[in-house]
């Protein structure tokens, strides 16, 4: 009898879902190419990131029973979005430390959640995609996938094999680009700041397309390069490593 496929749930977040659902689409492409079963629970919701980022720990823990409540029952749930995964697989369990019960709900949903790319590579074993995007691309390493769950090589991995796509280090790469949820409203002027120090390392590599796993930093970092007038197309890795890249329009850019 053949092994049974991997049941995963897809957690698209609400940016993908809001803004640029052909990412959500990507996943699943990803995902099912892989050999998984993906599933997208229709109850889902926020992870709560904004709400625990400015301190609201008691609307966090509602937005946090009602995920774990879609969520169960999957043997794995995975997010196009380091922020997002690293906000449940991180921070949920600590959320419920007086409420035995929920920690350990929490606790099991956080080891069963993984970052799209680092999923498809570290857990399923992916080593390389039959897409094809002609150009040169940068990549931008988003804080929450890279210092929460360890997302680092495992995006580039995926992108060497993508045929026609010559890949070239962004300086900094791991340097925040000032988005960082909530920080970019209290602190502008710094986020600004941190923004177009990035865009200008990114222009410096002189890639024409840039990508990244999160679309908070994808958004923050269109958003500058497009205010300068910056002829660079961005899109989030997914797109590309799934081929889907002629399903929509960069996120700016002219490609």
């Amino acid at each position: 009898m053949a092994p049974s496929k991997p049941r995963v749930a897809l957690f698209v977040t609400c940016l993908v879902d809001l803004f640029r659902p052909t990412v959500g689409f990507a996943a699943v492409k990803l995902l099912e190419d892989a050999g998984c079963l993906v599933e997208v629970p229709p109850t889902q919701t926020c992870c709560g990131q904004p709400a625990y980022n400015s301190g609201d720990k008691a609307d966090t823990k509602d937005i946090a029973r009602a995920v774990i409540e879609a969520f169960e029952g999957y043997d794995y749930v995975v997010a196009p979005s380091g922020s997002c995964a690293g906000m449940i697989h991180e921070h949920y369990a600590r959320l419920f430390e007086d409420e035995p019960e929920m920690f350990l709900r929490a606790q099991h949903l956080g080891n069963r959640t993984h970052e799209l790319i680092s999923f498809l590579v570290d857990v399923l074993g992916v080593t390389g995609v039959s897409a094809a995007y002609s150009g040169v691309a940068t990549y931008h390493d988003s804080c929450s996938g890279l210092r929460e769950l360890g997302v680092k090589q495992q995006p580039r991995t995926l992108l060497r094999s993508v045929e026609g796509l010559s890949l070239k280090e962004l300086p900094g790469a791991e340097v925040c680009c000032g988005f960082g949820g909530t920080f970019c409203i209290k602190y502008p002027d710094i986020s600004n700041r941190m923004v177009g120090d990035k865009a200008a390392d990114i222009v410096a590599t002189g890639a024409d397309t840039l990508l990244a796993g999160d679309m908070g930093c994808l958004m923050n970092m269109a958003g500058k390069l497009s205010r300068d007038g910056r002829q660079v197309a961005v899109r989030h890795v997914a797109e590309v490593l799934a081929g889907l890249t002629d399903e929509a329009a960069p996120i700016c850019g002219p490609r």
